[in-house]
Order: C-alpha cells, then sequence, then structure tokens
C-alpha cells in the first residue's frame, strides 16, 4: 500500500470538514488564552482551498495538492495561523517532490518537512505552548512506527495519536511564545488552540488513510481532564 493524491485530496477534504465542526471549540480555546479567531481563520482557509481544490488539473501529483494547500491559506488566512500552517503545506510539498505515490518513508518525511516548516517560520521549541507541542511527538511516533514496520496508515495513526496527546499536554504549561504568553500563569488550564487544530488535521491525515473520513473518528472534543 502506498498513498497517492487521491488520499491527499481526501485529507484536506477531510481537514476541511473537521476544522469546520470544530470552529466554535477552537475559537472558544482561543479566546481563553489568545485573539478568539483561530477557529474562523482556518475555517475560512480550508474552505477556500476546497473552493480551489478542483482547479487542479489532471494527472496533478500530491505535491501539487499540498503546494494548493500552502498558497491558499497564506493568502486566504490572516494572523499567524495562515503563515505557520501554510508553510507547513509548503514544506510537506517540498519533501514529496514529484512523486506520485507515497511509501511509509516519505510519509515520515512529509510529516516531518511540515514540522519543521512550523518551526521555521514560529521559532517555537516543545514546552512553549504552540503547534509544535503536537507537531513534534507526532513526528517521533511516526518515525518510531515506520521502524517498526508499520504500513502507511498505522504510520499516520501513530502520528494522529501522538498528537492528541501533545495537544492535551499542553492544558498545565505556561505560554512561552505568541499572545498567551503575556497570561504568564494564567495560561495554565487551558489547551492550545494550535496544537489542538494541528491533531485535527493529522487525525484527517490518518482518516483519510483509513478510509474512515466522515465516521467522526476525527471530531471528539477535546478531553479537558
Amino acid at each position: 500500500m502506498s498513498l497517492g493524491i487521491d488520499w491527499v485530496t481526501e485529507w484536506i477534504r477531510e481537514s476541511a470538514r473537521v476544522i469546520a465542526d470544530h470552529r466554535v471549540e477552537l475559537i472558544t480555546l482561543d479566546r481563553e488564552i489568545g485573539d478568539g479567531d483561530h477557529g474562523e481563520n482556518l475555517d475560512r482557509g480550508f474552505s477556500a482551498v476546497i473552493q480551489k481544490l478542483g482547479d487542479l488539473p489532471e494527472g496533478a501529483l500530491p505535491g501539487d495538492a499540498l503546494k494548493l494547500v500552502a498558497t491558499t491559506l497564506i493568502s486566504t488566512v490572516g494572523g499567524a495561523s495562515g503563515p505557520l500552517v501554510g508553510t507547513a503545506y509548503l514544506k510537506a510539498a517540498g519533501a514529496v517532490g514529484k512523486a506520485e505515490q507515497l511509501d511509509g518513508a516519505a510519509v515520515v518525511a512529509l510529516l516531518t518537512a511540515a514540522r519543521d516548516g512550523v518551526v521555521l517560520r514560529g521559532k517555537a521549541e516543545v514546552g512553549d505552548k504552540t503547534m509544535i507541542d503536537a507537531w513534534t511527538p507526532a513526528v517521533d511516533a511516526a518515525a518510531a512506527a515506520l521502524a517498526d514496520g508499520a504500513d502507511e496508515a498505522g504510520i499516520l495513526a501513530a502520528a494522529a495519536d501522538a498528537a492528541e496527546q501533545g495537544a492535551k499536554a499542553t492544558e498545565p504549561l505556561v505560554a512561552r511564545k505568541g499572545r498567551a504568553s503575556y497570561l504568564g500563569e494564567r495560561a495554565i488550564g487551558h489547551r492550545d488552540p494550535g496544537s489542538q487544530s494541528s491533531a485535527l488535521i493529522l487525525r484527517a491525515a490518518s482518516d483519510a488513510a483509513a478510509g474512515t473520513s466522515g465516521t467522526g473518528s476525527g471530531s471528539s472534543a477535546p478531553d479537558a481532564s
């Protein structure tokens, strides 16, 4: 099994669906420690991506679709989210290059490049209470799953599980980046909205690979425990 353009386009559609479903939840998380626009901005960006998805030419490659997401998010999403998430997709597109099919190693390379893109743009580290707290454990879990012989769907499932745990683990952290950093210890007890949206996007990638898109597996509310 390998993953091609059908997986990428289904990942995009599933991402748009779960971001729309979780728009209010992400707005609420961002209002608690930020400016409250994260859910609205991402929903607008992925809606724009869906509108442009039909512009992909016949024979488009996975990298073409990832680049479409990148350029659309960067041009339509305001605040920090557009450049951060857009750069993740842009670096992912560069990692897969002209490949028609992505094997497990290529999937790990895609995820690694996306995470590195967020680091490059945001200059954040693990523990800063940002998207990186979801992306880095996801990349580590994906690499471990590859080493254990998992197939592409298994690699993405491991990444999605780790991202969800990483997002949850931001709750006790003091933010060191962004608007939330101004709150100091008042940010403790709140989940970082960027880490939560990252976990949703990675779950969408897993569901698309497993053929379970739209079944609700990527639509659970954050566990506040």
